[in-house]
């Protein structure tokens, strides 16, 4: 899920505190090129105001003229739009997409507080909603799991479906982590030198004083996780890269310029990796966007993470740039 739906589960809630009749409106199928994925989640207050969206505005203004001509919907229901070309054009979605959303009152918030309680300790959760009495339910939910509709009951989640592993607690990663936050990863910075973790002060973050190579065993890393290291101390970015690489991480990249990559790659060659192992480094790190200030590169790191989450082959590199294998052929703009 985007963990901006959080905030909307909050919004909805104090609304509701408020005295206010509050209605969810989520996303569960789409066709075409509809903007917003099944998942997607919507608060609607009884005097049109809105919090997230489900479209790109129009679908939006849809519910919102709905509401303020006296619908109110008492139970779970299904909404769709853009059955028809025409259709889809008047409510702004291209290519003739298609959307259907469930419509349900905010009758009880206290899965909602629920939710955001377990949220915060970086529990990944579900909420299911019988369609039949619109009654909900809150339970553990496992990463690789995804948004489900069925017909009488909606399975959405809630949390961190990826975590980001950090090694090193300067300014570059104190950048890094908010926008990773924002993009649904839990973040985890470690950083066993003293001087560093005293400064360490991102909020929703967690934070360790162990040992890199410890901190990747603990975690157990999976295909949903990612690993950066950025200390310039190879005693503790080698570390991480030793365990990290033989592990099912999906994004595993070290700060450094293309010499000390390649530099970096010999010494790894001393230990127990392969050259297929070795490979999958991703160095110099982040796209190539011209980056300078610490928010720059940090931009550049977490772009081309979300591009290998999405399967988007990495063409932005500097030339002659490390490229794991299948990421494609570096093009001469480079990455930073």
């Amino acid at each position: 899920m985007d963990s901006l739906d959080l905030q909307v589960l909050q919004q909805a809630r104090d609304w509701h505190r408020a005295g206010r009749s509050v209605w969810l409106v989520t996303v569960i199928e789409t066709w075409g090129s509809a903007p917003r994925p099944p998942g997607a989640l919507l608060a609607l207050r009884d005097d049109g105001l809105v919090v997230g969206s489900v479209s790109g505005g129009c679908v939006e203004d849809d519910l919102i003229d709905r509401v303020r001509h006296g619908e109110r919907v008492g139970k779970p229901s299904l909404v769709s739009y853009g059955v028809t070309k025409e259709e889809a054009a008047r409510f702004g979605l291209p290519c003739g997409g298609n959307l259907r959303l469930v419509q349900e009152p905010l009758l009880d918030t206290a899965w909602i507080d629920e939710v955001l309680q377990r949220t915060a300790r970086h529990e990944l959760v579900a909420r299911r909603l019988d369609f039949d009495t619109g009654a909900v339910t809150v339970e553990p939910a496992s990463r690789g799991e995804a948004f489900e509709f069925e017909g009488r009951q909606l399975r959405a989640l809630y949390g961190p479906h990826w975590r980001l592993l950090i090694i090193g607690a300067g300014q570059l990663s104190r950048a890094v982590a908010p926008m990773a936050l924002a993009l649904d990863f839990e973040v985890i910075c470690c950083d066993p030198r003293e001087e560093y973790h005293l400064t360490w002060d991102v909020p929703g973050t967690t934070f360790s004083r162990s040992m890199p190579d410890d901190v990747v065993h603990e975690l157990h890393l999976d295909p949903h996780c990612a690993v950066i290291a950025v200390t310039h101390d190879p005693k503790l970015d080698d570390m991480v890269l030793l365990e990290a690489l033989k592990s099912p991480a999906f994004y595993v990249g070290a700060l450094g310029s293309r010499g000390n990559t390649a530099k970096r790659k010999e010494r790894l060659k001393l230990f127990d990796l392969g050259d297929a192992e070795i490979d999958r480094l991703h160095g110099p790190i982040g796209l190539h966007l011209g980056a300078r200030t610490p928010a720059e590169i940090a931009v550049s790191i977490v772009a081309e993470i979300v591009a290998v989450r999405n399967g988007v082959t990495l063409s932005q590199k500097k030339a002659g740039s490390a490229l794991p294998a299948g990421s494609g052929t570096a093009c001469a703009s480079g990455a930073a």
